[in-house]
């Protein structure tokens, strides 16, 4: 009998995703190990492998790009030569009734279902273009007296109750006359109704973030320390490594990467802030695991740089690169976002000189770094200019004093400010 292609669970709290599309079509033949589609859980986009092999059919009930699936909800199909299925119309009103449950209203009347039987063909499983017609005759119902049953997409209902368009009467441009969101907007636009405030549905990856800040905010008593330390020779530094790579394209090193190889040297001096909390001992972390706080179009992510170190500036911009670069692609796997013990984030390069940084659970501390600007200084009794760095860092007071966390950023300060020193020996510092 034919097998149901369901959606999985990405992570244990996960109760529904996005589903991103299909990596096959309709009819074709597939084997355990083939992607069948693509999935968006809470922190990332992940390929699901079919586990049987047979034919995949598709229904025309099947999710479109975009839509939220729940964990559970049957989406495709794998066949057997010869097989037929029976394409439940109840299906394509399982996102509407989720909809209408939250939200306390009634769910849509489901469509009539049809049966592959009724095609006719008694040996194979009916074609997407066979579904499609039966599907649409139902105008040839409404001639007839018989009600026309419509068909509308989760986004497209949650649109036509704010703008108070009755979808039922709308022809839609979807498949099988789906009315999609475009097509209720299209009609409010016609009644020259007042456009109605945005609301933007929220992403599993906007909701875990929600669920880990409420968790750091109620687990935690966050604390937060602010100085300054003297930058100069650290940019002097870092413009003799821009000089190094103009003729080594590709091996650039940022601020950042300067920063969590530093850390790193403070956090051997005061070990205290590389810990957590649990709830009967404070776990002191023997290895140095840094998370970088990265900005993406669906929110926030810290992919974590392992053992720093034992990594060379280079290596740790090259991990930094390409963790960067699949956080916002959301191709993360999941064991790359977990086992940080300490987390630096950066917004200097948005003008910001301080701000308060939060925990990322269940790690002791994590530093904010703003811009580095020139500004005058007293050096030796005159005023010069020198470039300065503001450093944010917010702690567990829990886990640690003021005084102890006072004594890391003073450590710091010092490391930042004579930074040479600290990477002596390491085969990337320019000579």
């Amino acid at each position: 009998m034919p097998i149901d292609i369901t959606i999985p669970r990405l992570g244990w709290s996960m109760e529904e995703g996005i589903f991103v599309g299909w990596h096959k079509q309709d009819g074709d033949a597939v084997k355990p190990g083939d992607v069948l589609f693509s999935l968006e859980g809470d922190k990332a986009i992940q390929e699901i492998e079919c586990l049987d092999a047979g034919v995949l059919r598709i229904p025309p009930t099947a999710p479109e790009p975009g839509t939220t699936v729940s964990v559970g909800v049957v989406v495709g199909f794998i066949v057997q030569p010869g097989e037929t299925i029976a394409v439940d119309s109840e299906a394509a009103v399982v996102a509407d009734e989720l909809v209408a449950s939250r939200e306390g209203e009634a769910p849509a009347e489901p469509q009539p279902r049809t049966n592959a039987r009724e095609f006719g063909s008694a040996g194979a499983s009916p074609s997407r273009a066979d579904l499609e017609s039966r599907t649409n005759d139902t105008g040839g119902q409404a001639a007839r007296g018989t009600p026309r049953t419509v068909a509308i997409s989760p986004r497209a209902l949650r649109v036509a109750r704010e703008l108070d368009v009755d979808w039922t009467q709308l022809h839609g441009s979807g498949r099988t006359g789906r009315v999609r969101e475009r097509d209720v907007r299209a009609a409010a636009a016609e009644r020259h109704l007042p456009s109605a405030p945005t609301r933007i549905p929220i992403s599993p990856l906007r909701r875990e973030i929600a669920n880990r800040l409420s968790v750091s905010v109620q687990s935690a008593v966050p604390v937060t320390l602010t100085t300054t330390a003297d930058a100069t020779h650290l940019v002097r530094l870092r413009t003799q490594f821009r000089s190094a790579e103009a003729d080594s394209p590709g091996t650039a090193i940022g601020y950042t990467e300067f920063f969590v190889k530093l850390c790193a040297a403070a956090l051997r001096q005061h070990p205290l802030l590389n810990s957590k909390w649990n709830d009967d001992a404070i776990v002191l972390h023997h290895e140095i695991h840094i998370g970088i706080a990265v900005d993406t179009d669906a929110g926030l992510l810290v992919p974590v740089i392992r053992n720093v170190p034992e990594l060379s500036l280079r290596q740790i911009a090259i991990q930094s690169r390409d963790l960067i670069a699949r956080a916002r692609e959301r191709r993360l796997r999941p064991e790359e976002l977990q086992g940080g013990t300490f987390t630096v984030t950066n917004l200097g390069a948005f003008g910001i000189d301080a701000f308060t940084p939060v925990i990322n659970p269940p790690q002791c501390a994590v530093l904010g770094i703003g811009r580095i600007a020139r500004q005058p200084a007293i050096v030796d009794d005159h005023i010069e200019p020198r470039d300065q760095v503001t450093l944010s860092l917010t702690f567990d007071h829990r886990i640690v004093d003021g005084a102890p966390a006072a004594r890391f950023l003073q450590s710091l300060v010092t490391i930042i400010e004579n930074p040479g020193k600290w990477l002596t020996g390491s085969s990337d510092v320019p000579l």
